[in-house]
């Protein structure tokens, strides 16, 4: 059972999305393979709800952006400290992030990512 995430969101260029898709597909492995329970990540598409915020207009996307939102889910926070330890520490997070974030053609700006940590507020689903 999951009692904490880490949740984020942040603008990605649409042509670079199967870039990044690759790199996050490998990244997901390794928070699974350090102890996080769920990985996942969600393209944008149907992002303006009327009488809402839309992820657009906070996340300051550009033309030809879409929103990339995710979650990767731990049994607490004391596992998501843990984890985040473990995966600080693995050579291959180096590797694997340095060639899509680095300063020259960037697939994502991490300065233009939301993230946080959240603690359960109302567990729910099947599996309660």
């Amino acid at each position: 059972m999951a009692d904490y995430i880490d949740g984020f969101a942040f603008p990605i260029s649409r042509d670079r999305i199967a870039e990044y898709k690759r790199v996050a597909e490998q990244v997901a492995g390794i928070y699974l393979e350090h102890g996080a329970i769920e990985y996942q990540e969600y393209l944008g598409d149907d992002l303006n709800r009327e009488g809402t915020s839309a992820f657009p207009a906070l996340l300051s996307t550009a033309q030809g952006e879409t929103v990339v939102f995710g979650w990767i889910s731990y049994d607490s926070r004391e596992t998501r400290d843990l984890v985040n330890r473990k995966i600080e520490a693995d050579s291959r997070m180096a590797t694997l992030v340095a060639p899509i974030m680095g300063p020259d053609n960037p697939v994502f700006e991490p300065s233009r990512m939301a993230f946080g940590g959240f603690r359960s507020l109302l567990p729910t689903g099947n599996d309660r």
